[in-house]
């Protein structure tokens, strides 16, 4: 379970991070018009700089980087004739340089071309400013506070180390001399040896923060509402869990019998009827049956005997006045649709998985032996097939669990239910990663989970199975 927990972790940690688009983007902007939105440009960055969203994704090399590449790029940058696809791709590659490409952009500011000097001064606003030790530490020592607020203050003084583009060029100059004298004070953080490289190149990445937050079971905070992950997922877990595991136990505790009626009635119309009605249920989907118990069963029903159930919500109104055992109720009565709209998609496959299995049973050689023993039917089948033809579901059980929790978004958002479903939804739209990794890893382990369950059933339902 182990090694296929850290495959999976990373597949889903590459499709995340190597699918097209940046998190958070302001849609692209060109050198000129992020000058004129400080601003903005400062928050973005901060929000990248934040959930190490400047990193490279596996390995970083930046520190390998040359200084005609890095000025390379501030020249496409700043040239105005150059497409504004490539400017917008080159002012995001020196956005996402940090410290590794402050000693280009200071030979920059020595560049012939007053563009270029122009763009330097610029870039280095953002690559210089130092990122704060650990920001969302919830109780800093004060070691950490003092050291933030010492990195603070050098922020703030090279934040003001800044020109407009059309300003003279004596305070350009002496706005570049000011860069030059910081630079000379603190050239040697720019300088890396061997080892620092090494560290560089594998733990200033993307995947290292990502597992070392994980190996803390930290998912980090929300990139969206910056709220931290794990708990917003606990939270949400009471609905869908509530949802996922009672239509599951619905959906075997209705299969089983439905596919022993089938089994023992083979060939009647008895068993004709029940296969026509599954499969008609199985036929139609979610959304529309979960319309139909709206219109037809909750308070907004055009006829009044059928007004069972609330139209939505997890509880009443007035839930916190009742008691305990009211509460459960309350609650009960409220999920009983979306039960119903989240079970009876299972009972066509279950069902004739159990009919299948059972069949395979019934014509063994124990099961000819006990009927030639007088034992009555129900005997036979209840104590001797009934275990050995529940195999084939439990094998079900290791991909229902998951499945049901990812099938619940539609069932959540329709009945108006805050769990995880509406949560992904959104979180998928604003592509917001600590959430859909959180999320997409708890599924992992429901499937790993469902598979131990699997494994230890074999052995509950067949004696004959044993693992030492």
């Amino acid at each position: 379970m182990i090694p296929t927990f850290v495959g999976i972790s990373l597949i889903l940690f590459l499709i995340l991070n190597l699918a097209p688009g940046r998190p958070g983007t302001q849609g692209g902007a060109d050198l000129a018009q992020s000058a004129r939105g400080e601003t903005t440009q400062e928050s973005y960055r901060i929000f990248r700089e934040q959930f190490h969203l400047d990193d490279p994704v596996l390995f970083n090399t930046r520190f390998a980087l040359t200084r005609d590449e890095v000025l390379g790029d501030v020249k496409t940058a700043a040239v105005a004739n150059a497409s504004s696809s490539d400017r917008i791709a080159a002012q995001e590659r020196l956005e996402d340089l940090g410290e590794y490409g402050v000693k280009h952009l200071i030979a920059g500011l020595d560049d012939p071309d007053v563009r270029v000097r122009d763009a330097a001064a610029y870039f280095l606003r953002i690559t210089a400013v130092r990122p704060l030790v650990e920001p969302f530490e919830p109780n800093p020592s004060e070691e950490l506070r003092q050291k933030n607020r010492v990195i603070d203050r050098e922020n703030a003084e090279l934040r003001e180390l800044r020109y407009a583009f059309d300003a003279p060029e004596a305070t350009k100059r002496e706005v570049r001399a000011a860069w030059k004298r910081w630079f000379s004070r603190t050239s040697e953080r720019f300088e890396y040896g061997f080892g620092e490289r090494a560290g560089i190149l594998f733990f200033d990445t993307r995947f290292a923060h990502y597992w070392g937050n994980l190996l803390r079971l930290d998912f980090g905070v929300s990139l969206v509402s910056r709220e931290p992950v794990v708990r917003t997922l606990v939270s949400k877990l009471k609905y869908s869990l509530t949802l996922s595991v009672g239509s599951l136990l619905l959906a075997y505790l209705i299969a089983i019998p439905l596919g022993v009626f089938s089994a023992v009635r083979r060939g009647t119309r008895a068993d004709r009827i029940v296969t026509t009605g599954l499969f008609m249920l199985y036929s139609l989907p979610s959304f529309f049956v979960a319309t139909l118990l709206l219109y037809g069963f909750s308070l907004g029903a055009n006829f009044p005997p059928f007004r069972l159930f609330p139209t939505g919500g997890w509880h009443s109104a007035y839930h916190a006045e009742l008691t305990t055992l009211d509460r459960i109720g309350d609650v009960a009565w409220h999920v009983m649709l979306p039960l119903a709209c989240m079970t009876y998609g299972s009972l066509a496959a279950l069902s004739r998985y159990m009919r299948a299995g059972l069949l395979d049973v019934l014509q063994a050689d124990f099961i000819r032996t006990a009927r030639a023993k007088g034992l009555s039917e129900r005997m036979v089948i209840g104590k001797h097939a009934l275990r050995n033809g529940l195999l084939p579901i439990v094998t079900l059980l290791a991909g229902l669990l998951p499945a049901v929790l990812g099938g619940s978004v539609i069932v959540e958002v329709i009945f108006g239910i805050p769990g995880m479903g509406q949560w992904v939804v959104e979180a998928i739209n604003q592509r917001d990663y600590n959430v859909i990794l959180a999320v997409q890893l708890f599924s992992t382990v429901l499937v790993l989970f469902g598979l131990l369950l699997t494994d230890l059933g074999y052995a509950l339902v067949d004696p004959r199975i044993r693992y030492d």
